[in-house]
């Protein structure tokens, strides 16, 4: 499999001169663990996590180091590390240059940038465009809905995916963080949602493609207001009979 069969194609970005507040309501409301940072040109130039908010001022998690360490590590990482715990704009604490990859880098390609460079997540680009991304999450759900011995996808089934993400990306209740991975024809949906009747509207939409034999929910529904979190109805029987 290659990126572009499971990559999230719907990317939320930030600019550089969003402030630190904003990346993180939008990260809590759109519930992704990580934004791509875009200059005013659309390329890409860092990417933001829930790593670089654990160390703040705000809220008291700033380093302490004893004044031996700051002595062996010098005044320029004692710098460094006030202006991620203080900064205000996404500039000052986001991972610059960040690792990408291809639509059609590999799977396998795929987890060993990730074991190596210590990331859950990699910007999918074309050129400098960013064109998707893909997560931790979105190897587990190719792993979850895919058993080993069944052969790669075939083009049809690239064709069925393409047409799902058009038909459901057009409506105002798209999920947040669509995702659909298609194997012989059963299709399996994946993202956020914050009206519950859009599960529904979802897996219809994809129910009316030619080629899709069945859907499989695994929509996950936010309470934008108390940051609720449910799983979809049919994960948590699954879950439940495991």
């Amino acid at each position: 499999m290659r990126a572009h069969q499971i990559m999230t194609r719907s990317v939320i970005s930030v600019t550089p001169d969003t402030s630190i507040v904003e990346a993180a309501n939008i990260m809590l409301k759109r519930h992704v663990s990580g934004l791509p940072v875009v200059d005013d040109t659309g390329k890409l130039v860092g990417i933001v996590s829930e790593g670089d908010f654990i160390r703040r001022s705000e809220i008291g998690t700033g380093r302490e180091r004893g004044r031996w360490l700051q002595f062996i590590l010098g005044p320029g990482k004692s710098a460094a590390d006030f202006v991620h715990e203080h900064g205000r704009n996404v500039s000052e604490v986001m991972t610059a240059s960040p690792v990408t990859i291809a639509e059609d880098t590999a799977l396998a390609e795929i987890v060993d940038l990730m074991e190596r460079n210590n990331v859950k997540r990699l910007p999918v680009v074309r050129g400098e465009e960013v064109v998707g991304i893909v997560s931790r999450a979105n190897l587990l759900q190719a792993m979850a809905g895919l058993a080993r011995e069944v052969p790669d996808p075939t083009a049809d089934d690239d064709h069925i995916r393409r047409r799902i993400i058009d038909a459901i990306e057009k409506n105002v209740w798209c999920p947040f963080g669509l995702n659909v991975i298609v194997r012989d024809g059963i299709v399996h949906l994946s993202g956020v949602i914050t009206e519950e009747r859009a599960r529904q509207a979802a897996v219809v939409a994809a129910e009316n493609i030619e080629g899709v034999t069945k859907v499989h929910d695994h929509l996950c529904w936010v309470d934008t207001m108390s940051g609720v979190y449910l799983n979809s109805p049919k994960d948590d029987e699954l879950a439940k009979a495991s």
